[in-house]
C-alpha cells in the first residue's frame, strides 16, 4: 500500500543509503556476507559495512572487471559477495566478468549499481548509467531490481542475499521520495498497483514511480483514471499485471530513467506482444544528459509528473 493515500509523498532517504545500512544489518547475522567496492565505500554506501567488518570488504580500486571477478570467486567459495560501485562503471567495465564469470556459471553474486540514471546530477554524461538495466537484462540467470525507495530497497538487499543465484540491483544517489510503509510486503515478479485505475495504466519503476503517482493525482482532475504499477522487478517481469492492465484499461504509459530504446518499456512492449496487445506510450531517455542538478536534469529530459500526463493523454487517444 502507498504511504500516504493522498499522495503528499515526502523526501526519505536515498536507495543507495538504504543499500548500504541494510548491508551492514546483514553483515551482523551473518558472517558469510563479504562486500567488494571500487574505490568508492563513501558514495556507495558500502562505508557502513566496512566500518564494522573492515576484514570483509574487499576494496579492489578503480577495477570493476576485477572486482567483479574477485566476487565470483568468491561466491565459488561459499561466501555471500556484494560487489558495489557506480551503476555506469559497474556494468560496462565488469560485463565481460559478468557474463563469463557470473551468469554463465550461474554463480550467487550481488551486483548493486548506485548513482544509476541521470539523477546523479553534476557529475556529468560519463558517469550517468542510462542503459544498465538493459545490460542487467541480458545476462541470463539474473534477477534485475529497481526498487523506487528506501523500504523498497532495504526489501531487495535482503532478498538478494536469502536467494541463490545472481542479482543486480539499481540504486540512487537522490533522496527518493517515500512510497511504501515499513510493513510493505514485496514478490519477486510481482508489480504492485499503487494506485487502481481504468482509463490507462502508468507503468514505471525506480525514480519514476513517485512521478507517476503524482500523475495520476493530476490526471484524476481531468476526469482520467489512471492506474499506477511499481515495476520493482524488472527480470522475471509480472506479465499478468500487464497483461490485466492492457485489457481493463486499454492503455499503458511506461515511464523509467533510462534509454527507451532497451530499458523496461521494451520489455513491457514484449510481454503484450505475447499477451494482449494494447497502445503503449514511452516516457525515457532518448540521448545522452549534460551536467546539471539533478532536478534540473529530470525536468529538462522530460521525466516529471506533466511528461506522464501528456503521455497518457496520448495514448488514450489512440485507444480505439
Amino acid at each position: 500500500m502507498p504511504a500516504n493515500t493522498k499522495y503528499e509523498l515526502k523526501l526519505g532517504a536515498a536507495t543507495r543509503e538504504a543499500f548500504g545500512k541494510t548491508l551492514a544489518e546483514l553483515g551482523r547475522e551473518n558472517p558469510n556476507i563479504v562486500v567488494g567496492d571500487a574505490d568508492l565505500t563513501k558514495s556507495t554506501m558500502t562505508t557502513f559495512f566496512a566500518k564494522e567488518f573492515p576484514d570483509r570488504l574487499f576494496e579492489c580500486g578503480i577495477a570493476e572487471a576485477n572486482m567483479v571477478a574477485i566476487g565470483a570467486g568468491l561466491a565459488m567459495a561459499g561466501k555471500i559477495p556484494f560487489v558495489s560501485s557506480f551503476s555506469a562503471f559497474v556494468m560496462t567495465k565488469g560485463f565481460e566478468q559478468l557474463r563469463c564469470l557470473v551468469a554463465y556459471p550461474n554463480v550467487n553474486l550481488k551486483v548493486v549499481g548506485t548513482h544509476s540514471g541521470i539523477s546523479i546530477g553534476e557529475d556529468g554524461p560519463s558517469q550517468m548509467s542510462m542503459e544498465d538495466l538493459a545490460l542487467a537484462c541480458a545476462l541470463p540467470n539474473f534477477t534485475v531490481l529497481c526498487p523506487a525507495d528506501e523500504v523498497s530497497t532495504k526489501w531487495a538487499v535482503r532478498w538478494a542475499a536469502a536467494h541463490q543465484g545472481p542479482v543486480f540491483i539499481r540504486t540512487g544517489r537522490p533522496k527518493a521520495p517515500a512510497i511504501y510503509q515499513s510493513a510493505a510486503q514485496f514478490e519477486i515478479g510481482k508489480a504492485v498497483e499503487l494506485v487502481p485505475g481504468a482509463d490507462v495504466t502508468l507503468v514505471a519503476t525506480g525514480l519514476l514511480v513517485a512521478e507517476a503517482i503524482k500523475a495520476s493525482d493530476l490526471l484524476a482532475a481531468e476526469g482520467i483514471s489512471a492506474r499506477v504499477l511499481d515495476i520493482h522487478t524488472i527480470k522475471p517481469l509480472d506479465e499478468e499485471a500487464l497483461a490485466r492492465a492492457a485489457r481493463e484499461t486499454g492503455a499503458l504509459v511506461v515511464a523509467e530513467e533510462h534509454l527507451v530504446d532497451s530499458g523496461l518499456g521494451v520489455r513491457v512492449a514484449q510481454a503484450l506482444a505475447r499477451t494482449v496487445p494494447a497502445p503503449v506510450e514511452f516516457v525515457g531517455l532518448t540521448r545522452f544528459a549534460e551536467s546539471g542538478s539533478p532536478d534540473q536534469l529530470l525536468d529538462l529530459y522530460g521525466l516529471r509528473a506533466p511528461d506522464l500526463v501528456a503521455a497518457a493523454r496520448k495514448v488514450i487517444a489512440r485507444k480505439k
